[in-house]
């Protein structure tokens, strides 16, 4: 038998064919995960990335810690991509659990590239859904191809003509569905000012922020604002839902426990067999007497409020042992009191506002921040200090990602008495 590695005719032997598999097992499959020639992510059901190969990240121009736990795989695509992902991709998936062979763009280094995509669901033992596979293609080549043999430039340009008209009319009605999730305008109550403001971070998607103020009975009213986890169609089904239920829940018992409770209820019992749902709230009560407002509030899982005091000091209310609304059957809320005086403001936001980047670090704003200004700004009543908000959300431009919704509860500070001048 040869050993040398060749058969006495010249050919490989045993021993060289042995070096050749060897060789090839050395290639482990996590770096045929990393450098294989196409795309591979995983995520989670909610989009955020949890893993992703070297060749995707090679595509788009990014490093690892950029991405993984910090980006959803929405955040990959172009305005075009996005539009598509959630009108068709989305819930495509989520009916069929898995989709096949899309075309869409990715953001790659700062240009669109295109890609097919194909991803399937994961699922646990019990058949819950656990993550999603995806795998991208470079579709570059083919995408040249398709274009020059079947487009022209006049079609071209009809085709973006038309594609931005469609994109229009989407966002017109996006817009309007937008509203129809929130207040048309706020009611006047005696001895009160309210001012509320909402900030769309995208016109291409729906968001999940709501906030509301409206009577219990002839003394007293009732507030809240939220959050709900995600964006679009569904995340505007779970505001619709939530909305309603807050309202009805506070005409049967208005305590701030028993309606968050309540919520709890019916979001768990909602979506507890499929995709979970859930928010974030602080609902309350307000009751004017005497020229002040008692406030009675809970929270569930939401950023605390802020008051602004006549005195020009602001500081939070804290709101201990605020559950997540709707992932668990039962959950534990606490509620707490405050008095407003005259001069003093109630403010209420959503995360956006204090989760916005800023400065060159790309920084969280931040709750001490948000203390910072507001402590800046004059007791001049909640549209002032809903005004001040709206111009410092204006300011951080593409640093602020998110909707944000906010909402001031106050009582006007009484003018200043006049001088009276002294007899001579």
């Amino acid at each position: 038998m040869c050993r040398t590695g060749q058969d006495p005719d010249g050919e490989p032997g045993v021993d060289a064919t042995d070096a050749v598999f060897t060789s090839l097992l050395e290639d482990s499959a996590e770096e045929l995960y990393e450098q294989a020639p196409c795309g591979y992510l995983s995520t989670l059901m909610d989009g955020t990335i949890a893993k992703i190969n070297t060749t995707l990240l090679e595509w788009l121009g990014l490093e690892r810690p950029q991405v993984v736990g910090r980006m959803r795989f929405t955040d990959l695509l172009t305005v075009g991509g996005k539009l598509y992902h959630e009108t068709h991709f989305a819930p495509t998936l989520q009916m069929k659990g898995e989709i096949s062979g899309i075309a869409l763009d990715i953001k790659a280094a700062g240009q669109r590239m295109p890609v097919l995509v194909t991803s399937r669901v994961k699922t646990s033992g019990n058949g819950q859904p656990i993550l999603i596979r995806t795998t991208v293609f470079d579709a570059r080549d083919r995408r040249s191809y398709e274009r020059e043999l079947l487009h022209s430039r006049k079609a071209a340009e009809e085709a973006r003509r038309q594609a931005e008209a469609d994109r229009d009319r989407l966002q017109e009605a996006l817009a309007v569905l937008q509203q129809s999730l929130l207040p048309a305008e706020l009611p006047t109550i005696p001895g009160l000012e309210a001012a509320a403001y909402y900030h769309t971070a995208s016109a291409d998607q729906l968001g999940g922020d709501f906030y509301d103020l409206f009577p219990l009975d002839a003394g007293r009213w009732a507030f809240f604002l939220g959050d709900v986890c995600g964006k679009g169609p569904q995340a505007a089904a779970v505001t619709s839902l939530t909305r309603y239920t807050l309202r009805a829940a506070a005409l049967h018992d208005p305590d701030p426990v028993a309606v968050l409770s309540t919520l709890n209820t019916a979001l768990h019992e909602r979506y507890k067999s499929g995709d979970t749902r859930y928010c974030t709230a602080i609902y309350g009560t307000l009751h004017p007497a005497d020229g002040q407002v008692a406030v009675h509030l809970a929270s569930g899982g939401h950023p605390p409020v802020l008051i602004q005091r006549a005195d020009g000091s602001a500081d939070y209310l804290p709101t201990p042992g605020g559950m997540l609304i709707g992932v668990l059957p039962k959950v534990q809320f606490t509620a707490a009191h405050t008095q407003l005086s005259p001069g003093d403001t109630l403010l209420l936001y959503t995360d956006g506002l204090t989760e916005a980047r800023t400065g060159p670090e790309r920084e969280l704003y931040g709750d001490d921040a948000l203390r910072a200004f507001t402590t800046a700004q004059p007791s001049a009543g909640a549209h002032s200090l809903i005004d001040a908000l709206s111009e410092l959300i204006a300011g951080f431009g593409d640093g602020l990602d998110d909707d944000t919704a906010l909402l001031a509860l106050g009582i006007p500070a009484p003018p200043p008495t006049p001088a009276t001048e002294n007899p001579r």
